[in-house]
């Protein structure tokens, strides 16, 4: 897929992608070690293709590159390796994942006054690259969860004296819609306005599931060079999505036939069959603890959800005033946490090989369009004693 610069989204993306390629070729300055910062994958492997190509050839990747975890691997040994010039390649390229172990049970005075030492006289022949993905970065930074925030400066007090931070923010559905029609047009292909929003819509801002499906649209469009609304609709997630939130309406609604109808047109529907069961799964868990957050937060109109749901965690905006009135049919958060307990039963299900899919589905939204059973204490008789 294409690298190109929409908008500021990508901006510290882009600034680390540029140094590093600077760094490769001018031989400029290039810090010991960066704390790559958030949990927007897309940027993060924009990043990492750019460390790859500039520091990791093809034929000296056993030799260069590291790939450690802090739940394996303590801070002492990740630090040992990236001093250890390697007798076969140049330089080393040590990514460092799970930090979040840095900061847990204890102050890890050994460990960071090890980090400490190391950056002191680090080795001019290795990168160490640490991967803080359980951060989550909000578009806008201002809106940032405030558990996150004090991570986060935690992360800048004990290691942004020695390490570049690059913050992986989640991108904004307009970064994201400049960012779809600028690859497009660089792979030869005009995408129509309407189409471009309705598949960054559809996806939710979701750059990994944007970035996949464009690449499936633009096979789709090869020899036209043009892809409309209605290539989107029959291609991407959006008719799938659509069939969801009517199948969600009808078991909100304690509609079974209807609900039972919808599933099997979800199925029949979908390449993989009863395959891309798990998938379906997936969708209703996520749509069910939607509505969970709307009925906790007492959300009652489509400008509030926006506030109430998170980027990444929203639902495209043609189904936000549907989705309102599905979760406010639930008496409680009780109901909900039901569904979403036969959600996970079913998952569990499935993931065991079951001899029919279908019937553990079918199960499921029978149960879930179904009232819940109300609870009915055991009856003990008063005549009945207990010895000793």
């Amino acid at each position: 897929m294409s690298t190109s610069r929409p908008g500021v989204g990508f901006a510290a993306a882009d600034r680390f992608t540029a140094d590093i390629a600077a760094a490769a070729t001018n031989n400029s300055a290039l810090k010991p070690g960066y704390v790559l910062v958030g949990d927007e994958t897309f940027l993060y492997e924009r990043c990492r293709k750019a460390v790859l190509k500039a520091f990791v050839p093809e034929d000296l990747r056993d030799f260069c590159l590291s790939e450690l975890d802090l739940t394996e691997h303590s801070i002492f040994e990740i630090l040992d390796r990236a001093r250890t010039p390697s007798l076969m390649a140049p330089f080393q390229v040590v990514f460092v994942r799970n930090l979040k172990q840095l900061y847990t049970r204890g102050a890890k005075k050994d460990e960071f006054a090890e980090i400490n030492r190391y950056f002191a006289s680090p080795n001019p022949q290795a990168l160490i690259l640490f991967i803080a993905d359980h951060l989550r970065i909000p578009a806008d930074p201002r809106r940032m969860d405030m558990e996150d925030k004090n991570r986060f400066e935690r992360l800048r007090e004990t290691l942004g004296d020695h390490c570049g931070i690059v913050e992986l923010a989640r991108v904004e559905d307009s970064d994201a819609m400049r960012w779809v029609a600028a690859t497009a047009q660089e792979q030869g292909t005009k995408m129509d306005p309407d189409a471009v929003r309705e598949l960054v819509d559809a996806l939710g801002s979701d750059m990994m599931l944007i970035a996949s499906e464009l690449e499936k649209l633009l096979l789709f469009s090869y020899g036209r060079g043009r892809i409309t609304l209605g290539d989107v609709e029959t291609m991407v997630l959006s008719a799938k999505q659509r069939s969801l939130y009517e199948l969600t309406d009808a078991i909100s609604a304690k509609d079974r036939p209807r609900a039972l109808a919808l599933l099997h047109g979800l199925l029949n529907s979908s390449e993989a069959g009863e395959e891309a069961a798990i998938g379906h799964l997936y969708m209703l868990a996520r749509t069910f603890r939607q509505m969970l957050v709307i009925l906790e937060k007492n959300v009652r109109d489509s400008r509030a959800i926006w506030q109430a749901l998170w980027q990444g965690f929203r639902m495209p905006p043609f189904a936000a005033d549907d989705l309102i009135r599905q979760a406010r049919r639930y008496k409680s958060r009780r109901d909900l946490s039901r569904a979403l307990r036969l959600i996970a039963r079913a998952d569990l299900e499935l993931r065991s090989s079951p001899p029919d899919k279908r019937l553990v589905l079918e199960r499921l939204i029978y149960d879930l369009a179904s009232e819940p059973k109300p609870f009915t204490p055991a009856y003990i008789s008063p005549q009945l004693t207990f010895e000793g």
